[in-house]
């Protein structure tokens, strides 16, 4: 099966975006979509893809950076039903599903803003509806819902204080976990470059105390108003971006005192803004881009 597809990012965070609900700015009329640069993006996708067709190993062999296009999640629109303007399922390089994806939550918004004329979108996840608005300055801000702490949300294997995380590993102990949709763990450090992200993130990932595993981040704080974050991601590894990580850091900072429960959170592909309001729920503000399309074999 032959397909269109659009390449896009949100600060560095690498999608493949497919549409399988046969009408839209992603279907075979063309309508293109303009992004920052001027790049005129037009997908040509049939009327025949499903999303039954963008299987887990279809979706990891796109992913493959050597043999596919390349990206760290395959997003797949999909029909919203009642209340949402579209639906998307977010598949990893492994195949696994992601209940939540920030960046890739912009981007979408950023098409059906072009599809729709409106500023203020609906998105549906696994993880929950998804509110968007594309701001005068041209960035998307995403309300992420509320951040969850209780051990069964996150999940964890058994009850835990999910402040202080029992979780250690070399010189890395006590982060501190939350739920933005799904999982994560945040440790705090002084020196980001010393740590062995690529070495000591699949072993956290995998720790027995996350039976779904778990998204790990690293943050060193700047001041109260700035994190400097990595994240290794679960299912999908060292990415440029993580929106939902970004949320969860400042969350868990401004839990422990350390950060305002509004900031910057600056991340190896650009910088996000991240506010946790009063009633819960967690506001992530940044870019999205359309870097290229294509046509692709669904083998």
């Amino acid at each position: 099966m032959e397909t269109g597809f659009l390449k896009m990012h949100g600060c560095g965070n690498d999608f493949v975006v497919l549409d399988a609900r046969r009408i839209g700015v992603l279907d075979a009329r063309g309508i293109g979509v303009r992004d920052a640069r001027g790049i005129d993006a037009r997908l040509t996708a049939p009327a025949g893809l499903s999303p039954a067709d963008v299987t887990p190993a279809r979706a990891a062999a796109l992913a493959d950076r050597h043999t596919g296009i390349g990206c760290d999640q395959v997003i797949v629109l999909e029909p919203g039903g009642d209340g949402a303007d579209a639906a998307m399922r977010i598949l990893n390089p492994d195949g696994s599903e992601a209940g939540a994806c920030g960046n890739a939550t912009r981007c979408v918004a950023m098409l059906l803003a072009a599809e729709t004329g409106r500023s203020r979108l609906a998105i549906r996840t696994i993880a929950g509806l998804l509110d968007a608005e594309i701001l005068a300055d041209g960035r998307i801000r995403v309300d992420m819902g509320p951040a969850r702490f209780d051990w069964a949300d996150i999940p964890l294997a058994g009850p835990a204080d999910t402040l202080h995380l029992p979780l250690a590993a070399g010189p890395l102990a006590d982060p501190a976990a939350c739920s933005m949709g799904n999982p994560h763990a945040t440790f705090f450090v002084d020196d980001l470059a010393a740590i062995a992200i690529e070495t000591v993130g699949p072993v956290l990932e995998h720790a027995p105390i996350f039976p779904a595993r778990a998204n790990i981040g690293f943050a060193a704080l700047l001041t109260p108003a700035r994190l400097r974050l990595r994240v290794w991601e679960r299912g999908a590894g060292l990415t440029r971006a993580c929106g939902s990580g970004a949320c969860a850091a400042l969350v868990n900072a401004a839990r422990r005192g350390l950060a305002a429960r509004q900031a910057e959170v600056i991340l190896d592909g650009g910088t996000l803004e991240i506010a946790w309001r009063e009633d819960g729920h967690v506001l992530m503000t940044g870019p999205a881009a359309t870097a290229f399309s294509g046509r692709v074999v669904l083998a």
